[in-house]
């Protein structure tokens, strides 16, 4: 725990005043990934930390929260299905997200993906594999939808829900201790695994020291 409290507040130091200004986002979990990713980094790799999960009902001004998103830290999860305009909308975040060197994949449509350049998202690792399409994420919520994820040749596993959220309010969560016994599995094949369901900067430092990154809603917008 002392290791992530330094590499946290120096972390923490490094925030731009514009990011740190905004008041909504949980900057102690945007020091958490700063701290994951100068960690990863150490070791020659290049990940994504931090994702936000669009939602069109909790996230109504999604452009303004990915613009606000720290850049070349974060990933962004489209998941904006029913929208009427969901089609405009996704290419005015992946113009946001090219200029602030975020990554973007589409939730559920590779055909979307495909005509933007950007990754996939494949629910529950349900969905083809495209050889259009290098980066491919995946969710997972149970160990057979793990075994699917692992499958699905996703490079990210988001295994929900880590702790209680509000997205599913009253279900059942892992807890840190069953969440890094079934995350060790899916690790040893190099993809790498990301917690999903109720992060905040506090419930992420109860993460294993080698989660690869975590993903979220609220604590980002």
């Amino acid at each position: 725990m002392r290791a992530w409290t330094s590499a946290s507040r120096s972390a923490m130091e490094a925030i731009p005043g514009s990011e740190a200004g905004v008041p909504d986002m949980d900057l102690k979990l945007v020091a958490w990934a700063r701290a994951v990713k100068a960690r990863a980094t150490r070791r020659g790799r290049d990940p994504t930390p931090l994702w936000l999960f669009s939602d069109a009902e909790r996230m109504p001004d999604i452009e303004g929260a990915v613009s606000r998103l720290p850049r070349g830290l974060c990933g962004v999860v489209f998941r904006h299905d029913r929208h009427p305009d969901r089609v405009a909308i996704a290419g005015r975040v992946a113009r946001i997200c090219r200029a602030r060197r975020l990554t973007l994949v589409i939730a559920g449509d590779w055909r979307l993906a495909a005509q933007l350049r950007t990754g996939l998202h494949v629910r529950g690792g349900r969905g083809p594999a495209r050889p259009l399409i290098k980066l491919i994420t995946a969710s997972a919520h149970d160990r057979v939808s793990l075994r699917r994820a692992r499958r699905s040749k996703a490079t990210t596993i988001f295994l929900s829900p880590a702790f209680p959220t509000l997205s599913h309010p009253g279900g059942v969560a892992w807890g840190p201790v069953r969440w890094s016994a079934l995350s060790i599995g899916a690790g040893e094949t190099g993809t790498r695994v990301a917690a999903l369901g109720g992060i905040t900067g506090r419930t992420a430092r109860r993460l294993p020291f080698n989660v690869a990154g975590a993903g979220g809603i609220g604590a980002l917008v």
